[in-house]
């Protein structure tokens, strides 16, 4: 089996060595292309007004100044020798990729980049990297097995499939859940406003270190008892029930003032 590994947290991340040695019980053909530079909340976006460089770290390592998407464009269609990868996998992230966070994810991004050009794919990712003592080896100690048995599985091609892994004791981890995107009762997000050295103003993006109270069955849900979450996410964001409704509203001539 081939893989082509990326993530959003750049070339020099230890989630990616983590990933790398995840891929690396599953097989040894195991190539890697991620971004240069952070590019956190990147989601889906192309490199269109700038070259992309490519730097070769090793046979089968590069770094690009791209993003996530680009990398895995970049690797399937131009930088792996040979055959296509049989499967792409995109993290370990630092930090959760749950509920709507999943539109801006890198992570995500990159693992529905291998999706759209037909290869199946898999993000991951590691909850709780904004507390003591967060480490990657839950990703590590079940990752290599899950991935193995959803492969055996298999998924439609147009899905990818998102692992999230608790924080804590790896001990205490008994239990995958298959879920669903959940949604947050509430805003995590927020601007700090800052003054520079310059006395000049600018913000400072971040998270709200809070939790939702998501339904059963959800992937914040999972997480937050302690379970292995596996989503798999679609890339059709169509509201069918609303499709209906309002063809029954809209249809035909339109309207005019």
């Amino acid at each position: 089996m081939r893989i082509l590994i990326t993530n959003d947290d750049g070339i020099h991340a230890d989630g990616l060595e983590a990933l790398e040695r995840i891929a690396a019980r599953l097989t040894d053909d195991v190539w890697v292309c991620a971004p240069e530079y952070e590019q956190s909340g990147a989601s889906r976006a192309l490199t269109l007004a700038d070259p992309i460089r490519v730097r070769q770290l090793a046979e089968r390592r590069f770094a690009t100044t791209g993003t996530p998407t680009d990398c895995v464009m970049l690797g399937v269609n131009d930088l792996i020798v040979g055959k296509r990868p049989d499967l792409v996998l995109s993290g370990v992230n630092r930090g959760a990729n749950l509920a709507e966070d999943v539109t801006m994810s890198g992570t995500v991004a990159g693992a529905i980049e291998g999706m759209a050009l037909g290869v199946p794919s898999i993000a991951l990712s590691q909850m709780g990297f904004y507390e003591p003592g967060t480490s990657f080896e839950a990703a590590e100690t079940f990752g290599p097995g899950i991935i193995k048995r959803l492969v055996e599985i298999g998924w439609p091609k147009d899905v990818v499939l998102n692992i999230n892994f608790p924080n804590g004791d790896v001990k205490d981890i008994k239990e995958v859940e298959v879920t669903r995107q959940g949604f947050r009762d509430f805003q995590i997000r927020h601007n700090e406003k800052r003054t520079d050295l310059r006395g000049r103003e600018y913000y400072w993006v971040g998270f709200k270190p809070l939790r939702s109270s998501p339904p059963v069955g959800t992937d914040l849900r999972a997480l937050y008892d302690g379970k292995i979450s596996v989503t798999p996410l679609h890339i059709d964001l169509t509201h069918q029930k609303t499709v209906h409704d309002l063809k029954g509203q809209l249809g035909g001539a339109p309207p005019k003032l």
